[in-house]
């Protein structure tokens, strides 16, 4: 394997940084968490590559600059309480643990939620808690949520996440409602209710449908 510490620092200077991310400690967790133990043992090699990683069946961690920019587009603060939803293995939570007061990582593969689990306690990272269930349904027993990182794509609008944010809350993801994938801001402006939610479009971006979120069919007779 090559030199990974190398690795860490060329995804941050040549694929991070060079996306406008100016958040200083995003990129420094980027560069200190070994992104690699994340991903299966036989895709180690492939860990900072600049494309999105399978890491199980339909689903795949997102590319470096991707998650950065959305994660940078939650505008984090110290004080927050974040919801990751679809966190996989865990290394987005670990990220995210650098910046937030608390994270609750929602994943509804079992497996993976085990691993993220014993990645989070082997690092020592005491305010994150991985729990499991069905990722449209967030994780309302800890809501409200100041903020809400759903690291994947939803056709469907994710009209219970939103339920769960705070007064001052923002939701980030995929957008792929009509074929483009867009990253988007929402938030509830003060009344908290998903029908007053505004949604800004800031960059566009791949990632694929997450489960639960797909747009429901309607067929024609």
């Amino acid at each position: 394997m090559a030199d990974i510490a190398l690795q860490r620092k060329n995804m941050v200077e040549s694929q991070v940084r060079p996306s406008d991310v100016t958040d200083r400690r995003i990129t420094g967790a980027m560069q200190d968490i070994a992104r690699e133990k994340f991903v299966p043992a036989s895709l180690a090699d492939l860990a900072y590559m600049d494309d999105p990683l399978a890491v199980s069946p339909g689903r795949s961690l997102m590319a470096p600059r991707t998650f950065a920019r959305l994660l940078q587009l939650a505008d984090v603060l110290s004080t927050d309480s974040v919801l990751i939803v679809g966190s996989l293995s865990g290394y987005s939570t670990f990220v995210a643990s650098r910046l937030a007061k608390t994270v609750v990582a929602l994943e509804s593969d079992g497996a993976l939620s085990a691993e993220a689990r014993s990645a989070l306690a082997s690092a020592g990272v005491a305010n994150a808690v991985v729990v499991s269930g069905a990722l449209n349904s967030g994780w309302p027993a800890a809501a409200p949520f100041d903020v809400i990182l759903v690291e994947g794509g939803f056709e469907a609008p994710p009209t219970l996440l939103l339920d769960q944010l705070s007064a001052t809350g923002r939701l980030v993801g995929i957008d792929n409602a009509d074929g483009v994938g867009r990253a988007v801001v929402m938030q509830t402006v003060g009344s908290k209710t998903r029908a007053s939610a505004t949604r800004r479009v800031a960059f566009e971006a791949s990632s694929a449908t997450l489960p639960g979120f797909e747009r429901s069919k309607s067929f024609a007779f």
